[in-house]
């Protein structure tokens, strides 16, 4: 199937590594223009450098950029304009998980966490929502996908601060869908679960030492107990979503938000 996906100008944050690489990696293969966004420079750096040796062909940009960060989300919003000419398809994904209790998370790491997780999205999909709209006028429609969570609705025990933040996100995705429709900006959510990233390669380390068994027994365990599907999905599989979700072939989906979940979630939505 032809995703029509050939020369839109896509905006990944978060896009160094983990779901957010991935994405980049299947946007132009599908001949996008990419430009990824993290903060850590070093690590985008070597993902830039991965990916142009990848796809020698592709139009990749990259821009350092802390998204708790006004001044350089507005770095970044400039940036895209003049890079790559305004923005079809943002994907507001930086994030990560947390660990913690309500009772021991002091209010510095609530206050972060919803500035990475909330407000990074309200404020570039803010900035960037004239020039997406300029776009989707020319070219039929614009884009804007937050990346949210299973833990949007079933949450996990140890990270509170996680799972409120990104049913926030879920919230925010529906009420800016019914917002931006009117200017052919069309909004949802994707909300991966269980899916081998980085982070989780993290998470697993520590839980398995706190329960004295390795870090593969503590995933795999993980997985059986957790996803119908008995195993993590893949980064690139999840990234298979996205871009069918960013492409005019689904141009009904608006305002809702998608699970990708492998039968981890027990409940009927």
């Amino acid at each position: 199937m032809d995703l029509k996906l050939t020369n839109k100008n896509v905006l990944i944050t978060g896009g160094s590594n983990g779901i957010g690489y991935a994405l980049a990696e299947a946007f132009l293969g599908e001949g996008a223009n990419v430009l990824i966004a993290a903060r850590n420079k070093e690590r985008l750096d070597s993902a830039a450098s991965n990916l142009r040796a990848q796809f020698p062909q592709g139009k990749l940009s990259a821009k350092e950029c802390d998204v708790t960060r006004v001044a350089e989300l507005e770095t970044l919003a400039q940036f895209a304009d003049s890079e790559l000419g305004g923005v079809d398809v943002l994907i507001n994904h930086a994030g990560g998980g947390t660990d913690e209790t309500v009772m021991n998370a002091p209010d510095d790491k609530w206050y972060y966490n919803w500035d990475l997780h909330v407000m990074s999205a309200v404020r570039l999909s803010r900035m960037l929502h004239s020039g997406m709209a300029k776009r989707a006028a020319l070219h039929g429609e614009a884009v804007i996908i937050n990346t949210t969570s299973k833990c949007a609705v079933q949450p996990l025990w140890y990270e509170p601060i996680y799972n409120v933040t990104k049913a926030a996100l879920a919230m925010f995705s529906k009420c800016l869908s019914d917002e931006f429709a009117k200017d052919k900006v069309r909004v949802l959510a994707i909300a991966p679960s269980m899916v081998l990233t980085p982070d989780w390669m993290k998470t697993s380390a520590k839980k398995s030492a706190e329960q004295g068994i390795s870090q593969q027994e503590f995933l795999d365990n993980l997985a059986k107990n957790s996803a119908a599907i008995g195993r993590f999905a893949t980064p690139e599989e999840v990234a298979n979503l996205y871009l069918f979700a960013a492409s005019p072939r689904a141009s009904y989906l608006l305002g809702t938000s998608v699970h990708i979940h492998g039968g981890a979630i027990k409940s009927v939505n």
